[in-house]
């Protein structure tokens, strides 16, 4: 009998098609991109996404405890280790 061991990868990609397109670390419009921007442009904290893409349809705003924890992610990876926006 043949059993397949999965790749670090390929878990990964089961973890986010059981979890949803917004755990999708990759995904423009995604709970972590939308987080990382927010922070990048400056703007305050505010956990959405957007399904198909960024300012692309109708933001999802209403999330779970775990989504938001993901969009938080990325704002304050950003924070600490991302860049800003010069305006000048």
């Amino acid at each position: 009998m043949y059993i397949h061991l999965m790749t670090e990868e390929e878990q990964k990609t089961v973890v986010r098609a059981l979890r949803g397109p917004q755990f999708d670390r990759k995904l423009h419009g995604g709970l972590y991109d939308r987080g990382s921007a927010d922070s990048y442009y400056g703007r305050p904290r505010d956990p959405h996404w957007w399904p198909q893409g960024s300012y692309e349809g109708e933001p999802v705003e209403s999330l779970t405890e775990a989504e938001i924890q993901e969009y938080l992610a990325g704002y304050d990876y950003n924070e600490q280790y991302g860049h800003k926006k010069d305006y000048d």
